[in-house]
C-alpha cells in the first residue's frame, strides 16, 4: 500500500509521539507499504520553526536527513497536475493550502493518507487513514 504522510504524522512518527496509534505504527513498520513524503510537509515544517511554535536541536535538513534514515519514506512527486488538482477538489473542502495540496497528492498518486484532521478524514474524495489508530 502506498501511504502519504500528513505532516503531523510525519513529526509524531520520527519523534514517537504516543498521538501515533498502534495500527499505524504497525503500517510504518510494514516493509510492504511505500512510505512517502510531500515536500509540502518541509513548507509547513519551515513555517512552525519560523514561527517558534516548533523546535528541533538540529537543522530541518538534518532532522528530515534522520527521519529519512528512520522511517524510510520517499519524496512525494509534487507536479503541476497535483497544484491544479489542490483548488479543483470536489465538494466545499479544507481552505488550508496545505492540506489541499497533499489531499490532491494522495489522490494523484493513488496513496492513502495517514492524517488525524478530521477534515480530511471524513472527505470522501480521498482514501484516508486515521493516524491516531
Amino acid at each position: 500500500m502506498n501511504l502519504l504522510l500528513d505532516t503531523h504524522v510525519l513529526i509524531w512518527a520520527e519523534s514517537k509521539d504516543s498521538q501515533l496509534g498502534e495500527v499505524t505504527r504497525q503500517l510504518l513498520l510494514d516493509a510492504s507499504n511505500a512510505l512517502l513524503v510531500s515536500p509540502v510537509s518541509s513548507l509547513e515544517i519551515s513555517r512552525l520553526i519560523s514561527l517558534e511554535r516548533l523546535h528541533f536541536s538540529k537543522s530541518l535538513n538534518d532532522w528530515l536527513k534522520e527521519a529519512r534514515l528512520h522511517l524510510g519514506f520517499k519524496d512525494a512527486e509534487f507536479t503541476h497536475s497535483i497544484a491544479i488538482r489542490s483548488y479543483d477538489l470536489l465538494d466545499d473542502f479544507h481552505k488550508d493550502p496545505a492540506d489541499r495540496m497533499l489531499v490532491a497528492t494522495a489522490m494523484e498518486l493513488d496513496c492513502h493518507l495517514l492524517t488525524a484532521d478530521d477534515l480530511i478524514l471524513n472527505y470522501p474524495h480521498v482514501k484516508s487513514i486515521d493516524a491516531r489508530n
